[in-house]
């Protein structure tokens, strides 16, 4: 990757005093706009955006946790611009009673038993410490459309097969957004639960870098470059091939941790294989 390409983090915003803050927001300056990462260091590891054009904001994937929504909504008064949309991708999130906008046949997903049981289960693991489910209207957007709010455009599309029916957007051109921001760790059950989550994923991290982006971000995780696209690349290829190999989880784990031994997040791997070696 050429590294003049990669957008410039213009700044590390402090939130409140060291002691105060819950969560971190990173700037980057994409010319034409404006890219807000807010990471929330919440249980989930949730990372909310906002998207500043030159009159107006765009929110991505709100905060669920009641002291990251008080953080972040302080943050996006600060910015002293209107909200021209909201988009709740694969987060309902604290958006409370404002409309918000997301992918075709989202809204009923989120009604429906696995995200619903999803967010019971939040309810009853977290308590108060959560919020309330919104109550705004919801209106969907077509896949393969792209939308202009706040002077960007917003091509809505899909994400990985074996995900959730959200969407990955391509933000201005040069933020390409999906559910798991690539990362240099090894990888979630949540995010590869079976042999065919891997070849999903796999597709999906090449359509993002044939997108033309520049800058790579998600609902867990944060923003990374393409260089971190094409290492997740190459993660999940390997794994897929000693996947062949290995009969036990036990020998996933060790002929994957021969392959990256300084990779964090070890306890995925562990996980990991046991879904995928049965």
């Amino acid at each position: 990757m050429n590294k003049n390409l990669f957008p410039v983090l213009m700044s590390v915003v402090a939130l409140g005093t060291p002691a105060q803050a819950k969560g971190k927001m990173e700037v980057y300056d994409l010319q034409r706009f404006k890219l807000h990462v807010y990471y929330t260091n919440d249980a989930l590891g949730d990372a909310s955006y906002i998207i500043e054009g030159n009159d107006s904001l765009v929110t991505l994937e709100q905060p669920l946790f009641r002291e990251n929504i008080a953080e972040y909504n302080a943050y996006l008064d600060s910015l002293n611009k209107p909200v021209a949309k909201r988009i709740a991708d694969y987060h309902v999130g604290g958006t409370d009673h404002h409309e918000i906008t997301m992918a075709e046949g989202m809204p009923a997903f989120t009604k429906g038993t696995v995200y619903g049981g999803m967010m019971q289960h939040f309810a009853e693991v977290f308590g108060d410490a959560i919020t309330d489910l919104p109550t705004g209207k919801q209106s969907e957007v077509a896949f393969d459309s792209t939308q202009q709010w706040a002077g960007i455009s917003f091509r809505f599309l899909h994400g990985a097969a074996t995900d959730f029916p959200g969407a990955s957007l391509l933000i201005g051109e040069k933020v390409y957004y999906t559910h798991w921001a690539p990362a240099k760790a090894h990888i979630s059950p949540l995010q590869v639960g079976s042999r065919e989550a891997i070849d999903a994923e796999i597709a999906e991290a090449e359509r993002s870098l044939q997108s033309g982006a520049v800058l790579f971000i998600g609902g867990h995780g944060g923003a990374a470059d393409a260089e971190t696209v094409h290492f997740k690349i190459q993660y999940l290829s390997t794994m897929k091939r000693l996947l062949s190999e290995c009969s036990t989880p036990e020998q996933l784990v060790a002929a994957m941790q021969q392959a990256y031994p300084d990779l964090p997040a070890a306890n995925n791997l562990t996980d990991l294989a046991k879904v995928l070696v049965k």
